[in-house]
């Protein structure tokens, strides 16, 4: 059987300390999970009290997912009720999620001190409530909460909770380190090797970071036999996290040899994990093995002269396979690497040696010190080649902009933006309110462009996140605004930078805006 991937940053994730998906958020993020090729996004948690996730269940399915499966997620029934009277379990159903996956108890410290009930109501809660869902759906997986706690403890009871889990004809089974205190990697292999031996289901992996061996309890594991690993990008999560997938799917292509479904898509690793944290607008950890910025930096001169020699005196994989770049701290190679390659895709004619391609790398790394991310801001970067390389010319030109921020003798304020630009000959003198100056710029500008480009109408501004750079944090702060684009034919980001928030957020309009016109041109 091929080993899967079942992403759960969108739940497990989302319950991490600073971590907060919107809907806005957990529909780009599945767009990137799913363009990567993970096999199972699990979206949440549908039900009343969760009005986020229920719409999200209602939203995904107009996506159109290129390959993975969206799983939903719950518990399973409650003591004594049955299983079609259960609300989690109707919860469940309704999202017509094609996956549906439930936990369940597995140790009996659990059963008894924790939901107060008897172990063998515990058995038939399992099995009842998968059996009732095999009804409804394809594919029920069966998370075992704190199986490792559990089996230590009781190993007898907690191999019952999984053939329970079987008889109700689970599709996989999960063992779980929920309190991530599985420190000793071997014992934890042992465990999931005799559990593979008794119960022939499909096994699957998940388990938590409190102990600093999630990443290698995860491929121990699979050594063992699991089959599907649950984890989350970044290993955002509870506490100290959940298994970290950036680090877990490159051990396993690179390392272990799997063929993964996400295994062609590595070189957007590093993308996909950049990409993740600007849309939940934290900082990316520099130091994160395989994609962070210092994983392939070089500064010391002994070893900066070894990886120029022979690169894998100093690395252990070539970065460009998870789509990193080697970097020489000490020289101004820095950063050279991705920015010619991407240049290469846009003119593939080019030649490296010509001087637009050192203009265009100066420009870039002039702009990055400033604060410009452009792996999250691949729009900005294009308009900024295109009009370099002479693929693209600015069809407007501004003359000026005004934002009035005022307070209504009702108390509410109100923001007033106009928006000034030539086309062609002509004059566009535009003028609108706003939530906000940034909404009122973006509504000014937009009534100043459609007369002259119709298409601008079916754009839509899905994202939009402010965040102050670098140790100055006053309001007089540098701040770098991020900003999603999008119509019916995709999405696209682009970036604005200034110490200015205004100028920052109209900077990110215009090239959002730009990018469109440069696309419809082509």
């Amino acid at each position: 059987m091929k080993l899967e991937i079942y992403d759960t940053t969108l739940r497990d994730g989302n319950q991490a300390p600073g971590i907060n998906f919107t809907l806005s958020d957990k529909l780009q993020t599945t767009r990137l999970l799913d363009s990567f090729g993970v096999d199972y996004i699990e979206g949440g948690w549908p039900n009343a009290s969760n009005p986020t996730d229920l719409e999200y269940f209602r939203r995904v399915k107009t996506l159109k997912l290129q390959h993975a499966q969206i799983a939903a997620f719950a518990s399973t029934r409650r003591p004594n009720v049955k299983a079609e009277d259960d609300m989690f379990l109707a919860d469940l159903v309704a999202s017509e999620a094609p996956v549906k996956t439930i936990f369940g108890k597995s140790w009996d410290l659990h059963v008894t001190e924790v939901i107060k009930t008897t172990l063998e109501e515990n058995l038939a809660m399992i099995e009842t409530s998968v059996e009732y869902l095999k009804r409804y759906s394809d594919k029920v997986f069966y998370d075992a909460e704190h199986f490792f706690d559990g089996y230590l403890a009781n190993p007898e009871y907690a191999m019952q909770t999984l053939l329970a889990a079987k008889r109700g004809g689970a599709d996989c089974i999960v063992l779980c380190d929920t309190n991530g205190g599985m420190a000793l990697t071997w014992e934890l292999e042992e465990i999931v090797r005799k559990v593979a031996e008794t119960c022939d289901t499909p096994l699957g992996i998940h388990v938590h970071n409190d102990s600093g061996t999630a990443v290698i309890n995860s491929l121990a594991a699979v050594r063992a036999g699991a089959v599907q690993v649950q984890g989350t990008m970044n290993g955002y999560g509870e506490r100290c996290g959940n298994a970290n997938l950036v680090t877990i799917i490159p051990n396993l292509v690179q390392k272990m040899k799997h063929d993964l479904t996400c295994a062609p898509n590595l070189t957007g690793l590093r993308t996909l994990s950049l990409g993740i944290d600007q849309i939940l607008n934290v900082p990316s950890d520099i130091r994160a093995p395989y994609v962070g910025k210092g994983a392939f930096a070089h500064k010391g001169g002994s070893h900066i002269d070894g990886v120029m020699k022979v690169s894998h005196s100093f690395e252990h994989i070539d970065p460009k396979l998870v789509g990193n770049e080697r970097i020489y701290i000490t020289s101004d190679q820095a950063g050279g690497a991705l920015v010619v390659e991407k240049l290469s895709k846009m003119k593939p004619d080019i030649d490296k040696r010509d001087p637009i391609v050192s203009e265009i790398l100066a420009v870039v790394k002039e702009m990055e010190t400033q604060g410009y991310h452009f792996e999250t801001a691949e729009g900005t970067f294009e308009l900024l080649a295109s009009r370099k390389l002479g693929i693209f010319a600015d069809r407007f030109t501004v003359l000026g902009y005004r934002v009035i921020e005022d307070k209504q003798s009702n108390g509410l304020p109100v923001s007033e933006a106009s928006v000034k630009i030539r086309v062609g000959s002509d004059i566009s003198h535009h003028v609108a309110e706003g939530d906000g100056p940034v909404n009122a710029l973006d509504a000014a500008l937009r009534k100043a462009l459609v007369p002259y480009f119709e298409f601008m109408a079916g754009v839509r501004l899905d994202d939009f996140k402010v965040r102050v750079l670098g140790n100055k944090v006053g309001t007089d702060a540098t701040v770098r605004v991020w900003a999603t684009f999008g119509d019916d034919e995709g999405q696209w980001n682009v970036a604005g930078v200034s110490t200015n928030i205004i100028e920052a957020s109209w900077l990110a309009l215009l090239d959002g805006l730009n990018y469109k016109i440069m696309k419809e041109m082509r």
